[in-house]
């Protein structure tokens, strides 16, 4: 096998770089609409995206001939799976089709993402072959550097520039085209080999031009649809990642989600808020603050579109309140604003809460940010029992850092349904103590209460 020439070689391997981090990175952002970003979810996405890798790298160590041919069409196979497997499309159609989506996980794994790093992890091992005026060690090492360059720039790439600028479809097709393109340079010149490739392309820009309704960005995927719901005129739902966010209608005055109805009910009739300010956390559709000139609202939301989108495909008006583009506790650790409510409304999917958004340490943060008498409202898809081993620990966590709440089940005949927990900024709480026969302190208690 004769040598190849040093640069197309390096291109090769940096594309392949490029594209199986890419590959990945798209792969995390394509499975957060159906089964959240938790660490349970990415932990393992990487690690058998890793497994892949390495089982490729030791594919390719065994390859002994037709060095280019291989590759080339490790590329193209790569090409067709990344182009049309990591599609939107193609994604939702599998997790339609497949339940429980535990289920459509392992088929995304073993069906798409594993192949793709599989293919891909072939190429340094057996491109390292074609350098033979190199020694191995200069070979091997060379070829290692552009490869890591490319997924170092592929990562940066796509996350921070693509998606946020183009969307996810156009991060997708770009890996797709890449490599097409570098299984036309392994392929060299002809009409059979320019057919394939172009063909590859025009499927992939085909399959991702063929945009779901969403509006795709680096953090969600936003649908605004028809919804019928009690007292409503031509109602319109927002829906963030596949779930519902937000509703509004047409009525006079207009008729919102059941759980904004009540956090609104509870800071403007019960509370008596009036020129108050309000944090809200997760922006959802604006519908806390609309129509609502009482209160002053800051919105915080991860996505910087979100304000948009809402406004000019949901509200079809400006949203009212000040709009802040920032992770939810690192807003809360950092700002030195403080507020007479904040409500917490965070959701990645369906009933996920981002994990960082959870624990203690979240919750005493946004105490740092309340006012010495200030509310905490969360809204929270639980089981409607509170029976579960989450439920119930996270309503343990919470009042662990705000003592006894009021916890409100909106949807009691529902399995899922939107609970919500408000409490009040005060001193820590004390331990508690059960009542029994032997010590019942239960008369000393309701006095010191009173």
């Amino acid at each position: 096998m004769p040598a190849m020439p040093r640069f197309p070689v390096f291109t090769v391997v940096f594309i392949e770089g490029f594209c199986s981090l890419g590959a990945e990175i798209i792969a995390l952002r394509q499975l957060v609409p159906h089964m959240g970003s938790s660490i349970v979810v990415t932990a393992p996405t990487i690690g058998f995206f890793l497994l892949a890798l390495a089982l490729g790298y030791h594919a390719g160590a065994r390859v002994a001939e037709d060095f280019r041919e291989v590759v080339a069409r490790n590329f193209l196979i790569a090409a067709l799976l990344t182009g049309t497997g990591l599609s939107g499309v193609s994604v939702d159609l599998l997790f339609d089709k497949l339940n429980p989506p535990e289920i459509a996980y392992l088929g995304f794994i073993i069906g798409v993402l594993g192949p793709i790093a599989w293919l891909l992890g072939q190429t340094v091992p057996i491109l390292s072959n074609l350098l033979q005026h190199e020694r191995v060690g200069e070979a091997s090492g060379r070829a290692l550097y552009y490869s890591t360059l490319g997924s170092f720039l592929g990562s940066l790439s796509l996350s921070l520039l693509v998606m946020q600028w183009l969307g996810v479809a156009a991060a997708v097709a770009l890996c797709g085209i890449c490599l097409a393109i570098g299984y036309m340079l392994l392929r060299g010149r002809g009409w059979m080999t320019t057919a394939g490739g172009l063909s590859v392309m025009l499927l992939t820009v085909g399959v991702n031009s063929w945009l779901r309704p969403e509006i795709e960005t680096a953090y969600a995927s936003y649908l605004v649809v028809p919804a019928n719901y009690e007292g409503a005129a031509n109602g319109r739902a927002l829906k963030n990642n596949s779930s519902y966010a937000s509703l509004i209608d047409e009525s006079e005055p207009p008729r919102y989600a059941r759980y904004i109805r009540h956090i609104r009910s509870l800071l403007l009739d019960e509370m008596g808020f009036r020129d108050r300010r309000i944090l809200v956390l997760g922006a959802g559709g604006f519908t806390l603050s609309h129509r609502e000139p009482s209160n002053h609202y800051t919105y915080v939301d991860i996505d910087p579109a979100v304000r948009d989108i809402a406004e000019k495909h949901f509200l079809h008006a400006a949203a009212r309140g000040d709009f802040i583009a920032d992770d939810a506790r690192s807003f809360v650790i950092r700002t030195s604003q403080r507020f007479a409510a904040v409500l917490v409304d965070v959701y990645s999917a369906h009933s996920s809460i981002p994990g960082h958004l959870v624990t203690r340490e979240f919750w005493q943060a946004t105490r740092r940010v309340l006012d010495p008498d200030g509310l905490l409202i969360a809204n929270l898809i639980l089981d409607s029992a509170l029976a579960t081993p989450y439920s119930r620990n996270l309503l343990a966590t919470i009042e662990s850092v705000y003592g006894r709440c009021a916890v409100e089940v909106l949807q009691k005949k529902q399995v899922l349904a939107n609970v919500v927990v408000t409490c009040r900024n005060g001193e820590p709480p004390e331990p508690p103590r059960l009542f029994i026969d032997e010590r019942n302190t239960a008369d000393f208690d309701l006095a010191r209460s009173r």
